[in-house]
């Protein structure tokens, strides 16, 4: 455990900080989730609007930090790829 006052306040911000970023991750996951039961039910319509809300979160968590930009690119371009195999 720290012991100096800097220390136990370092600790506390990434008490903070770890639970912002696990909600934000959570979040970003249940989107990418929502696209992907669209597009394996071959249900353009529902996935391209998932799509649209996923990329948009994905992009503030990489914002934001809590993931890295290339991470967030890679997968939105993923995403992108299925829909487009969809027609």
């Amino acid at each position: 455990m720290a012991n100096t006052k800097q220390a136990l306040k370092r600790h506390r911000q990434s008490l903070k900080r770890r639970a912002r970023n696990r909600a934000w991750k959570s979040r970003v996951k249940k989107a990418v989730k929502k696209v992907r039961l669209a597009i394996e039910a071959k249900d353009k319509e529902a996935a391209v609007v998932a799509f649209r809300t996923a990329t948009s979160l994905l992009d503030k968590a990489a914002n934001r930090g809590v993931i890295h930009k290339k991470n967030a690119a890679r997968r939105i371009s993923r995403l992108a790829y299925h829909i487009n195999k969809l027609n």
